[in-house]
């Protein structure tokens, strides 16, 4: 079945089969609610959403027979908190959320239905759960990395373009996450000999104003932190940086596909599909306060060839041996 088909299917269109087609299957129907901060026609959104269904029917789960899912995509905060209480009000039996601008609205909306979420930075700094051995609460589910890969983001940096003496950290000052990522790498910047200067995502303006700032003096450079704004502006982002001429190291294999230079982070993909498996525990009855937090389990390297060579970067071998996916 083609992706965007598939995609259709499990984004509620098996809500118009007939009732009598699911009564001769003599089961239950699950109701999975899914909130996705992207758009309906994101590439990345349906990648993700088409491994965590792929991932229920390695379970056993069969859309539109056993299990119905009924997903809401939406990339702006005002959508989100409107998706986030029809979702619940739909009284789902379980809900896959992703990333952090999600799991807020949600957690506000309901402290009862259950919720796995994917992606988020920092679960117990924003309040979502208790630890992340003993949840506690009513979600649970996959961290998108571990506070220690935002140096490496930075030594990748300077690896590719050895000349950056000051790193523009794009990060949202509003989450946990957005200030611990920027201290780590501020801790790393000092030894390396570089310095980081913080760069609130508020919206398009801030961003365009601060990039080109930082441009107009020599030897600058980007760092992409990850949060909700990172997607919401992701082509602007990338965009600026080949307007400036800025190497840039961003967090997740999208932003490197879509022209970045180079990126490192957990395989996002993969997380859905190890989502579904929490899913499928919880639709049979455990409890997310007992399933413990799961840190990823596979990062990924890609590099981005065509954009080093507009900015005139010749990409070290040992980093080209390194990476696990290269863009021509």
């Amino acid at each position: 079945m083609k992706r965007r088909a598939f995609i259709t299917l499990i984004g509620g269109a098996a809500a118009a089969w007939p009732l009598a087609a699911r009564a001769q299957q003599g089961e239950r129907v699950r109701r999975v609610g899914v909130l996705m901060p992207f758009t309906a026609d994101d590439q990345e959104g349906q990648a993700r959403l088409l491994a965590f269904a792929q991932g229920l029917q390695q379970s056993g789960w069969t859309i539109g027979q056993n299990v119905r899912i009924d997903t809401r995509w939406a990339s702006r905060a005002s959508e989100i908190r409107r998706h986030a209480v029809e979702l619940v009000a739909t009284m789902p039996d379980v809900i896959l959320a992703t990333g952090a601008s999600t799991m807020g609205p949600l957690l506000q909306a309901t402290r009862s239905v259950p919720i796995v979420f994917a992606a988020v930075a920092d679960p117990v700094g924003a309040g979502f759960v208790d630890s992340l051995a003993r949840p506690g609460g009513n979600a649970t589910g996959f961290t998108s990395f571990e506070y220690g890969l935002s140096a490496k983001w930075l030594e990748l940096l300077k690896e590719i373009a050895p000349g950056v003496t000051r790193v523009a950290v794009l990060r949202d000052p509003a989450i946990p996450s957005g200030v611990g990522q920027f201290t780590v790498i501020q801790t790393a910047a000092t030894s390396l000999g570089v310095e980081a200067i913080p760069v609130s995502m508020r919206d398009a303006a801030g961003i365009e104003q601060a990039v080109a700032a930082l441009a107009r003096s020599a030897n600058g450079g980007l760092i992409l932190t990850v949060s909700g704004l990172a997607y919401l502006h992701r082509d602007l982002i990338i965009a600026l940086a080949a307007r400036h001429k800025l190497p840039a190291v961003y967090a997740d294999r999208p932003f490197a596909a879509g022209g970045g230079l180079i990126s490192y982070g957990s395989d996002q993909v993969d997380g859905y599909r190890r989502a579904a498996g929490y899913v499928d525990r919880i639709l049979k009855g455990e409890k997310p306060a007992d399933l413990s937090v799961q840190a990823p389990t596979r990062y990924v390297l890609v590099i981005n060839l065509k954009t080093a060579k507009a900015l005139g970067i010749e990409v070290p071998p040992t980093l080209l041996a390194r990476a696990d996916e290269v863009i021509e």
